[in-house]
């Protein structure tokens, strides 16, 4: 096949795939028929979704790992492969059975999303080198598609046959679409030898490089500090909606209209982070996460899906402008480990901010806590410049634009 031509095709499989795995985005209507059936309180059904970000950052390192060392594919198909087992693992637990449930279901499908995501920007981005917002543009905008999917597959099937046929019907269709996908994915084929890593052609950065730049933990740190904008209300959204004035009918709006959402955000802004810059855009992006933040603490009925909404168009954005940012200042040979590394700050975030959340006592400080680590995170990208060899190639042009 040729070149061109298997760039869309790579890019078709990947946006199939990624339509399915955006289980973070949907976890809100996971949440309550999950635990009314396993028995699970507010604090159980939580950790059950911490436990699924956490084994997502652990998951992108092993799976960067697997997929640099043996290609896309191998990755891919290991990543479905955890992802359908741990929904039928899932339906398999017995009901009450709350940390089996917790240990069955959130780790595997942690680990296969991660396996997934990098596996397939990665080769995405390899695809498309030359537009790398285009390749991450798409594959971020079917990955927040995802939320609206996976609602209406869970909230038809639920109501239909309950929670568990639910999470069988699932386990079987990530098997076919996920599974089928993966196997489809392959690097571009190099034309000639590569040369050395010069300032010309970009960075090249091995993991343990990375991991001792200063860079590195700056980016780190604006993972983990953009989480808690959407991630401590995703799971509680169907509830929050309610307190804030809607109905049981429409509580689930937010949950599909912040995945429309979340899908224009991963699509527009890696395209615009391609003209306007990398730092430039992060930064307009988290400066509105934080003006969002307040108001979200006191929107009602409509406002409140509009605010929702809006967090989940600049969460999603700059979730989507990481895989390019970091391929801009560590470079594409290591792209799919690095970013594993750099993804370990959505884990970190994950389990850090509910814990602070909860510590404070009362509801409106998961918006304190969102609005004061996306200031934080503001600074961090204030501080970040491009690394030693970046500077002087075209990624390390974009991301010093400002």
């Amino acid at each position: 096949m040729k070149r061109s031509g298997r760039g869309v095709f790579i890019l078709a499989a990947g946006a199939a795939i990624q339509a399915l795995t955006g289980i973070p985005a949907a976890w809100g209507v996971f949440h309550e028929p999950v635990a009314a059936e396993y028995g699970l309180n507010e604090v159980g059904a939580e950790w059950v979704f911490s436990l699924i970000i956490g084994a997502f950052g652990l998951g992108c390192v092993l799976g960067g790992f697997l997929q640099d060392r043996f290609g896309p594919r191998p990755a891919g198909l290991a990543g479905a492969a955890l992802l359908a087992g741990g929904f039928a693992a899932g339906a398999a637990v017995p009901a009450g059975s709350t940390a089996l449930f917790a240990l069955a279901f959130s780790v595997p499908v942690g680990m296969g999303c991660a396996f997934l995501y990098p596996a397939v920007m990665s080769c995405a981005q390899k695809w498309y080198a030359d537009r790398k917002g285009l390749a991450t543009g798409v594959i971020g905008g079917a990955a927040g598609a995802s939320g609206v999917v996976l609602s209406l597959l869970v909230n038809t099937l639920t109501d239909r046959w309950g929670i568990r046929v639910c999470l069988w019907v699932l386990a079987g269709l990530l098997a076919l679409v996920c599974g089928g996908g993966a196997a489809l994915l392959k690097n571009p084929p190099q034309s000639q030898p590569q040369p050395a890593a010069s300032p010309a052609s970009g960075p090249d950065y091995t993991p343990a490089r990375m991991l001792r730049t200063r860079q590195y933990w700056l980016c780190v740190a604006v993972v983990a500090l953009a989480s808690p904008t959407v991630l401590l209300f995703s799971p509680i959204l169907l509830e929050l909606g309610r307190e804030r004035g809607l109905s049981d009918a429409w509580a689930v709006l937010p949950v599909a209209v912040g995945s429309v959402g979340s899908a224009a955000g991963r699509l527009l802004m890696p395209l615009l982070s391609d003209k306007a810059g990398r730092r430039r855009t992060y930064l307009g992006l988290f400066a509105a996460l934080a003006g969002l933040s307040v108001g979200f603490a006191f929107a009602r009925g409509g406002w409140f899906v509009a605010g929702y909404t809006a967090l989940t168009f600049c969460y999603s954005g700059q979730a989507a402008l990481l895989p390019a940012l970091g391929t801009d200042l560590f470079g594409m040979p290591h792209a799919g480990v690095n970013y594993g590394f750099l993804a370990l700050g959505m884990s970190v975030g994950g389990l850090a901010f509910p814990l602070a959340a909860r510590a404070l006592g009362w509801q409106l400080a998961r918006h304190w806590v969102a609005t004061a680590a996306a200031a934080a995170g503001f600074a961090c990208l204030l501080a970040l410049r491009p690394t030693q060899n970046g500077g002087k190639s075209p990624a390390g042009k974009s991301l010093r634009k400002n």
